[in-house]
Order: C-alpha cells, then sequence, then structure tokens
C-alpha cells in the first residue's frame, strides 16, 4: 500500500522546493499518487514556478509523464525547470523508482532543452491515443523522454 513521505521541504541551495499538496491516488481516472511543489528561491517564500512528481507507472503516464514543471516567465532561461528536476529526483529515489517519464509537445522547445539539460534521451514521439484526454483536448503526440535513475 502505498504511503506519503516526509518529503515536504527539499532544496540544492539555489532553490527549494516547498510542498503545497499530497493528492492521493483515484483508481477511477486511473491517477497515481502525486507530490506537487512550489518552486522559490532559496530561502525565499515567493513562488517562481510549481513541479510535481506522480509515483508510480502506467499508460497516462507513459503519455502525461511522471513529472510536471513550468517556471513563471520573468524566471526562465535560468535552468529552474531542470535544477527543480534533479531535486524531485530524491522523491522518486526514497520510493524505489528506478526511472521516470517526461514528456512535452513536439514544439514545446523549452521543455525539450530542459530534458536534455538533466541528461534524458527522447524515447520516442508518440502519438496519442484518442481515448486519451490530452488527445481530446487537441493535443495528438508527445515526445518521451525516459530518465534511467540508476545512471
Amino acid at each position: 500500500m502505498f504511503e506519503f513521505k516526509d518529503l515536504d521541504y527539499l532544496t540544492d541551495g539555489e532553490i527549494d522546493l516547498i510542498i503545497q499538496e499530497k493528492i492521493p491516488a483515484n483508481k477511477e481516472r486511473e491517477f497515481l499518487p502525486a507530490y506537487k511543489y512550489s518552486i522559490t528561491l532559496h530561502n525565499c517564500s515567493d513562488p517562481i514556478g510549481n513541479i510535481d512528481i506522480r509515483i508510480g507507472y502506467n499508460e497516462n503516464i507513459y503519455y502525461g509523464g511522471n513529472i510536471g514543471y513550468e517556471i513563471d516567465e520573468a524566471y526562465r532561461g535560468n535552468s529552474y525547470a531542470a535544477k527543480a528536476c534533479k531535486i524531485i529526483k530524491r522523491v522518486a529515489l526514497s520510493h524505489g523508482m528506478n526511472k521516470l517519464i517526461i514528456t512535452c509537445n513536439p514544439d514545446n522547445f523549452p521543455s525539450k532543452r530542459t530534458c536534455e539539460k538533466i541528461g534524458l534521451k527522447l524515447k520516442e514521439i508518440a502519438d496519442l491515443p484518442k481515448d486519451n484526454e490530452m488527445y481530446q483536448r487537441g493535443e495528438k503526440q508527445k515526445c518521451i523522454f525516459e530518465w534511467n535513475l540508476k545512471e
């Protein structure tokens, strides 16, 4: 049975991840449990973005990813998303995960660069299944990046 861990504050000394919510699994919608964090500059309280991590694997994760992130426009270009991903990797490892999937739209060049900065390899550009919620919102493809945490 899944149990959330005490991972409410994580830092690398430059940015901090501060827990905002621990979201239980939703079996009916096939959503995995997740941690949702605000990203702040170290020892500051104002958020500069957010990041979340979904624990486990299923078809939704393959197309939607284990990690989602967003950096406020004023703070982009400083590699904060890549730094936050490296920090949040600790959460995955504490739950015994050996890989993470990060996905983005093919035209999302900043997100693709973030994945490359942290050493991820593009596994494929996949067509979304027609029954996928993202497909139904108008998205057709996802770049699927895989992060081997044991390397």
